[in-house]
């Protein structure tokens, strides 16, 4: 039976439980469905952060083995000196130093058995770890790439010398998986290329994303106060959130009972509380913040929802898109990034605008509040389920890691 120690970037953690969740949907599909190896796989995950709290030491560890897979995480001092020139890297050596002790710990649980294969979610710094431990112990390992900083109008902010370790990384891998294909061109333009590369969906988990009621066969028209959601993280120079917001105050004109709920926390929460509250969307309770949510009532929340809108100006792939399309729920969304493959044929399983437009989103929200465009609830479904049901992922995974462990 193969080993696979998972080794992401982001994982949810002791600060965050949400973040990196869609790497743990990753993990949780191949473990469940056995990675579509034969004899199944043995996985564990090996994680390392800095502490965003004190820390008795400069490191702590939680390494549990009591769950459905092993799961070591390691943090660290954020500020070990309290100089900064030195705690830079000094806290770098600290995240290796940790991934090594958790690798050994792994190794000692394994009864002395290295891994067959790692796998990599998110670079840099994962990447290079397991590049060295295939100089070193000829362990061979593949890449899962999901960052936004790939794409056009980000990349920008790559330094050159993170340019040469991700090509060298990249390629070094024994096969580079995207969850796009859009993110893939925009890492090769970047000269990122791995000979064998893959475009795996993100998994949605279509036990818990469903419509509340048994599916008709097309969304009905609205009633006469018709409810948006927005689901993301508040980053707004990313999301556009402010922009989704003056969409909605001209739609109010028009629409006196348009409902916008807004679910997510992040940076810039307190800023677009106040936003929304200049527009007047707060007083009359046009704008409800829901905060934080677990996935059981962003579900809820979907399923009950006339659209999912989301005015993003950088997608790779969009979980909460293709979670809406699975409960059923309509799409407004931009054309960036990874989004557009996942609508195609364009205005079969939503509606799409460009960046920054905020006239055609106006417009695309216009026209699903008043039912002049519908959608076939059942085909939104089932796409989402063909895409991105746990089991079809980990299949799909599975037979990379059957090609790679072959070789």
């Amino acid at each position: 039976m193969p080993r696979i120690i998972h080794l992401p970037k982001w994982y949810p953690n002791r600060y965050d439980d949400q973040d990196g969740d869609f790497v743990a949907r990753h993990v949780a599909a191949i473990a469940a469905h056995g990675g579509g190896v034969p004899g199944g796989a043995e996985v564990a995950v090996l994680f390392a952060a800095v502490a965003r709290g004190p820390l008795p030491g400069l490191i702590e560890a939680d390494e549990d083995f009591s769950g459905a897979w092993p799961t070591l995480r390691y943090y660290y001092r954020a500020a070990p000196t309290g100089l900064g020139l030195v705690d830079k890297p000094l806290k770098l050596l600290l995240y290796f130093w940790c991934l090594l002790r958790g690798y050994r710990r792994l190794r000692r649980h394994w009864a002395g058995q290295r891994p067959d294969l790692v796998h990599v979610h998110v670079l840099l710094r994962t990447g290079l770890f397991a590049w060295a431990l295939r100089a070193v112990r000829g362990i061979p390992f593949i890449v899962t790439e999901h960052w936004t900083l790939y794409l056009p109008g980000r990349a920008s902010g790559i330094s050159w010398l993170r340019r040469v370790l991700t090509r060298a990384v990249v390629r070094r891998a024994a096969a580079l998986h995207t969850v796009s294909d859009g993110l893939r061109r925009a890492m090769a333009a970047l000269g990122f290329v791995n000979p064998r590369s893959v475009v795996i969906a993100n998994v949605v988990d279509t036990e818990l994303f469903h419509p509340e009621k048994p599916i008709p066969q097309s969304t009905s028209p609205p009633n006469h106060q018709p409810t948006l959601l927005h689901v993301s993280a508040f980053h707004d120079q990313v999301k556009n959130i402010s922009g989704v917001l003056r969409v909605v105050a001209r739609l109010r004109t028009a629409r006196p009972g348009l409902k916008l709920r807004i679910a997510g926390y992040g940076p810039d929460e307190q800023m677009l509380h106040a936003y929304a509250s200049e527009l007047g969307l707060l007083t009359d309770s046009t704008v409800n913040f829901l905060g934080k949510l677990p996935h059981e009532a962003v579900a809820a929340e979907m399923a009950q929802a006339t659209a999912l809108v989301s005015f993003s100006r950088a997608e790779t792939f969009g979980c909460v898109l293709l979670e809406a399309r699975a409960s059923g729920c309509p799409v407004v969304a931009t054309r960036t990034g990874g989004v557009p493959e996942l609508f195609q044929p364009e205005n079969t399983f939503g509606l799409l605008v460009s960046s920054d437009d905020e006239a055609a989103l106006e417009i695309a929200l216009q026209q699903l509040i008043t039912g002049n465009i519908r959608f076939e609830a059942a085909q939104l479904r089932a796409d989402a389920a063909a895409r991105c049901a746990p089991a079809a992922v980990g299949r799909a995974f599975g037979e990379l890691y059957r090609k790679v462990l072959n070789e």
